[in-house]
């Protein structure tokens, strides 16, 4: 008898195949649908899928063949002048910790500056101090963009290669939530709404600079915005000279001070935006996604997820089928998994001939 060769199992022990795990990511961690949702769906088309089988899988695909390639993004992301940075709580249930402990979830992406080649890493940690940021940035040169958090300024001064960009959008944000908390009316002629349409005039106008080069970008930030900024500062320190520190106007004012020099890099820099919000857009599926799952069974979970929202949100921002492009990924990295080095990963990154050509999102512009 001859024995016809048998297709190499995924997982070992596991019929998953890579369509059926595509399936499965693309359903949780595309569309925030949970295992149990993604459980009784399968059982609707007669199928035995439980959610802890499929939780298994998606901690063993990311250890054994998805962390490859996430390795390789996060040394690449070193490569770009700037990043952008934030971070989420989240519940993890079991992580050797007290129940209710908090975690976090970190983001770090490429610049908005780079939108042929983006990338996006989430990073699980248990706790939001120094050291985590720290450690993932630490052969990173140049501009880290975030929000007033001080464990990247701690950072910054340790580090002569490391610059920290400040956040316009957070410093306005307390003068917009007071605004609405008391209503436009009675916040005409308020130092808050002076500060509001201080701060959306000069980012209204560098929005007007989106399309020149960052050499451009930079030229016109210092001839029509730095008198604008420099206005801004002035005025600020002014008017918190006459209001009570700790009132709400106060701590907004507050902040803009204190955050002046980080505020202040976009004008030397025509690759630094002036705000974290593509930070804050590459976190958000994470966090509707925490409103469907609440909390993550462990932190071996905690790390899979990292791995895979990671993924997921790298191949949405470079416009591809997230789909296809799992599918292709996991029936591709499984045949490598023995070679001496990682040059086969070069095929496979979002932004590749191969990968534009057999995983197109019918949403891509042309």
């Amino acid at each position: 008898m001859v024995k016809a060769p048998h297709p190499r199992n995924l997982l070992r022990g596991s019929l998953v195949s890579p369509s059926l795990a595509a399936a499965i990511i693309n359903g949780k961690y595309v569309n925030a649908v949970t295992l149990y949702r993604l459980e009784k769906e399968f059982e609707r088309y007669g199928l035995s899928i439980t959610r802890q089988n499929m939780a298994n899988w998606m901690i063993r695909l990311g250890e054994e063949y998805l962390g490859v390639l996430y390795d390789y993004l996060h040394k690449l992301l070193y490569d770009y002048h700037v990043i952008q940075a934030d971070e989420t709580p989240v519940l993890v249930n079991k992580d050797g910790r007290s129940a209710g402990s908090k975690s976090y979830m970190w983001v770090y992406r490429s610049g908005f500056m780079y939108p042929e080649r983006q990338i996006i890493l989430y990073e699980y940690q248990k706790t939001r101090n120094a050291s985590h940021p720290r450690e993932f940035l630490k052969t990173f040169s140049g501009t880290v963009v975030t929000d007033g958090y001080q464990v990247y300024h701690k950072l910054a001064k340790e580090r002569r290669d490391l610059k920290v960009a400040g956040c316009w959008v957070h410093a306005r944000r307390p003068f917009a939530e007071f605004i609405k908390s008391v209503g436009q009316d009675t916040a005409k002629g308020s130092i808050a709404q002076e500060a509001y349409s201080m701060i959306t005039e000069i980012m209204h106008i560098d929005n007007t600079f989106d399309d020149l080069s960052a050499t451009d970008r930079k030229k016109q930030r210092q001839l029509i915005l730095s008198e604008k900024v420099d206005a801004y500062f002035a005025w600020a320190k002014q008017k918190y000279s006459q209001v009570t520190h700790n009132s709400t106007i106060g701590k907004a004012l507050a902040y803009s001070i204190n955050q002046e020099d980080y505020l202040r890099v976009f004008l030397s820099d025509g690759h630094v935006p002036m705000d974290n919000n593509y930070a804050e857009q590459a976190i958000r599926p994470f966090t509707i996604g925490r409103k469907n799952f609440v909390m993550i069974e462990s932190s071996n979970g905690a790390k899979a997820s990292a791995i895979l929202y990671s993924l997921v949100e790298t191949a949405k921002a470079n416009r591809i089928n997230t789909f296809e492009y799992f599918n292709l990924l996991l029936t591709e990295i499984p045949q490598h998994m023995d070679d001496r080095d990682l040059r086969f990963i070069d095929d496979l990154l979002p932004w590749s001939p191969r990968v534009q050509k057999e995983c197109p999102s019918r949403y891509k512009k042309s």
